[in-house]
Parts: C-alpha cells; sequence; structure tokens
C-alpha cells in the first residue's frame, strides 16, 4: 500500500510518500481501504517527537473513512464492501495510508449520501467536540461558552453544537474568518490580532480552550464563580486554574462508535455543516502537514487516497 510515513523525528520534511505493507485483520478487526484521511494538529506534534517514543516507520494520522476490505475472527456487525468511518484506537497512529486496520468496535457506517471526504472531516473533529462540550463541559441552553480559535474544524463544530444546545457563543479568530464564524452560529467574534479576549468578554459560564499557551491560562479569568473551563491543546492534564472557584478539565476523547453515530446524525440533520476542506493528495503529506503546523487553517485538511 502507499502511505505517508517518518522514519525520524523532524520538521515537515521527514514526510515520506512511499509503499509499506498491507496490514491485516486479526480477532475483532477489520481492514479498511481509506477514501479519505484527515489531517488534525496532532499529527505535526507527533512528527516532531512531542507525543513520545514511537516505532518507525510510523504511518501519521488518526482518522479516516472507507470500505471494508477485509473482516477478522470474531467480528460480526460488519462485512466486506460496507462503508465506514471512524477514529484510530487511542494513542495510535495510521490514517495516512490507503489501508487502516482498527478493532471492529470503533467504527460507525458511514451513511449514504456522506462523501468519504465529509465524514472524514468530521470524525476526530466532531467525537472531541462532542466529548468536551456535552460530556465534559455539560453545556446547558441559556449558558454562555466562550470557545479559543474558533476557525479550526473542532471549535467550528463545537460552535454550531453549543447553539444546537441552545447557548450563547462567544468566540475568537482572525478578522479573516470573522463571517463565516457567525455564519455557522457565533454571535460575538473576538478578533485576536487586535483585541485582547479578557478585555471584551467576563463571567461566562464556560470556555473550550482548543489554542494553548498563555491563551489557556488566561482563560481562568474570564470564567464566573463556579464556570468550568475544558482544554484540549494544553497537554494530556488541564492546566491549574489561577483561581479557586472555577473548574478545569481535560475532556478524555476515548474511541467508540456511539459518538460517530451521534456525529452523523448531527451532520444528516443539517445541525451541523461540513467544514471548509481544503483538499491533498497523499503524496502531498509534507505540504499539508506544513499547512497544519502553521495553525492558521481555516476548517479542515483532508487527503482524498483514493
Amino acid at each position: 500500500m502507499k502511505a505517508a510515513y517518518i522514519e525520524q523525528f523532524g520538521g515537515p520534511e521527514v514526510v515520506k510518500y512511499g509503499d509499506l505493507p498491507d496490514p491485516s485483520a486479526g480477532a475483532g478487526q477489520i481492514v479498511v481501504d481509506a477514501f479519505a484521511a484527515s489531517v488534525n494538529g496532532a499529527d505535526w506534534k507527533v512528527r516532531v517527537g512531542r507525543h513520545g517514543p514511537q516505532k518507525f516507520p510510523l504511518v501519521l494520522g488518526r482518522d479516516f473513512s472507507g470500505v471494508v476490505s477485509a473482516v477478522g475472527t470474531g467480528v460480526t456487525d460488519l462485512r466486506i464492501g460496507d462503508e465506514v468511518f471512524g477514529v484510530l484506537e487511542l494513542g495510535r497512529e495510521g490514517a495516512y495510508a490507503e489501508k487502516v486496520f482498527i478493532a471492529a468496535s470503533l467504527v460507525a457506517k458511514k451513511p449514504d449520501g456522506v462523501s468519504h471526504v465529509d465524514a472524514a472531516a468530521l470524525a476526530l473533529t466532531g467525537l472531541t467536540a462532542l466529548v468536551s462540550v456535552e460530556d465534559s463541559l455539560k453545556l446547558k441552553s441559556g449558558e454562555t461558552i466562550l470557545i479559543q480559535g474558533g476557525a479550526g474544524g473542532m471549535a467550528s463544530f463545537a460552535i454550531q453544537l453549543a447553539k444546537h444546545l441552545g447557548a450563547r457563543v462567544i468566540t475568537t479568530a482572525s478578522a479573516a474568518n470573522a463571517a463565516y464564524l457567525r455564519d455557522i452560529g457565533a454571535d460575538q467574534v473576538i478578533d485576536y490580532n487586535t483585541t485582547d479576549f479578557t478585555k471584551a468578554v467576563s463571567n461566562v459560564d464556560a470556555v473550550l480552550e482548543t489554542v494553548g499557551g498563555d491563551v489557556a491560562t488566561r482563560s481562568f479569568s474570564v470564567l464566573k464563580p463556579g464556570g468550568r473551563a475544558a482544554f484540549i491543546a494544553s497537554g494530556k492534564t488541564a492546566p491549574t486554574p489561577t483561581r479557586s472557584d472555577v473548574t478545569a478539565l481535560r475532556p478524555y476523547a476515548g474511541r467508540d462508535r456511539r459518538h460517530l453515530d451521534r456525529v452523523a446524525a448531527l451532520y444528516q440533520a443539517g445541525v451541523i455543516r461540513r467544514p471548509e476542506i481544503t483538499l491533498y493528495r497523499l503524496s502531498e503529506a509534507v505540504e499539508a502537514t506544513r499547512a497544519s503546523e502553521a495553525r492558521h487553517v481555516k476548517g479542515k485538511l483532508v487527503f482524498k487516497v483514493r
């Protein structure tokens, strides 16, 4: 199979495109012929070594959409030819490839009428947004949430989800993305290049932080007493709150079919739009990972594998 992989940690230039052995399906597993794979912000961090030691060659990537091409023993709910999408097991990379193996229980059937590109774009972003907004923050109708870095794939999904739940949504972004974010439901967009969000926002019920760095720690200051903040860009644990009357949460984005089914249902119901997508060929993985690392992506970067 063709794949985009690394044999050492480093910059975008260490990403190679070439042939690797085809995977096989073990007990409880399937092999998927991938039609699309998504690029996520975690991928370049894996590439540079921030996620710890890895076994090389390492195929990058976490979420995908495609067609089941092999079924292992014990798998009874999926068949060869089924169209599925999913996210690889927590801590495992390998989606930038023509073939992906995964535990069958972790994938969901791709709905008819949803393209493989859209399904791949929505998989990990949607799962993470659901876990963050619904499971961790437990956002309620009538509350106000600040979503940092709203133009990213996960954050834009979260904006739409929060509006669907009945919340007031404030987000930060560059001025170039303000119209897009208002169009998908943001009530207020703060230009982070010209405005300090801590001066423009106060007394919110919840914060979803997707940027990291000092933006994370400064986010505590805009919460009301009893407020809560969820962090997905600050490592494996949430930052320590700078005040005692708020709660810091680190969402656990485990993999399961239930969340993926909900992603698909929200999309089919028109609650969530597909993000703005920039397509790459798998052979263009160097360019894609470079764009992702620049951290000014609007929407999602997706490989069209087949």
